[in-house]
């Protein structure tokens, strides 16, 4: 199976600006893809897919403020706020053996320690200092796992197969013995 000729890099998070300016927000806030390439794929929210040359970049600590050829006003930046910016796989350097884009784990099949099935990573989330793997699968509930060697013990990127230790959840709000009597 060849991988799909995009990755998946982050998404248009805001217009910025009267000129068209873009603030584009990486799914890995520590990647630099970005400023290593000329040209991106967005896709909106409505499905729709178009090429844009990058004319200029300037990074933030959060984000990276994108002007693409094309997109000349305010107008046109807002109607792709939302879209998903995707890079060519053929524009980047290839990963170092035993390495791998962060985006060739979506559609990996997840399985626990000792080998059950936990359904497939859909998404990743990039909520904090380390990305979320989402973990999905038909009538279970949805997992949501950091991607760190404590949770994640291994990729098999030939086998197609990630090896998951889930997180234990404590249910909050509830107590074992009941809520507590108020004294009158």
């Amino acid at each position: 199976m060849s991988p799909p000729p995009l990755l998946e890099l982050g998404y248009v998070s805001r217009a910025h600006g009267l000129r068209g300016e873009l603030a584009v927000r990486p799914f890995d806030p520590a990647s630099e893809t970005l400023g290593t390439v000329d040209r991106v794929r967005v896709r909106t929210r409505a499905g729709e897919e178009r090429d844009l040359q990058i004319e200029s970049l300037r990074p933030t600590p959060k984000e990276d403020i994108v002007a693409f050829e094309g997109v000349e006003s305010r107008t046109e930046a807002e109607a792709l706020v939302g879209a998903t910016v995707l890079v060519y796989r053929e524009d980047l350097e290839p990963p170092a053996e035993g390495e791998f884009f962060q985006g060739d784990l979506i559609g990996l099949a997840a399985v626990d320690e000792s080998g059950a099935s936990l359904g497939q990573v859909e998404e990743i989330w990039a909520t904090g200092e380390v990305p979320n793997l989402v973990i999905r699968a038909p009538g279970r509930q949805e997992l949501v796992v950091p991607f760190a060697d404590d949770f994640v013990p291994s990729v098999d990127m030939a086998a197609r197969r990630i090896v998951i230790r889930p997180p234990e959840y404590v249910e909050v709000g509830r107590r074992e013995d009941g809520p507590e009597e108020s004294e009158q």
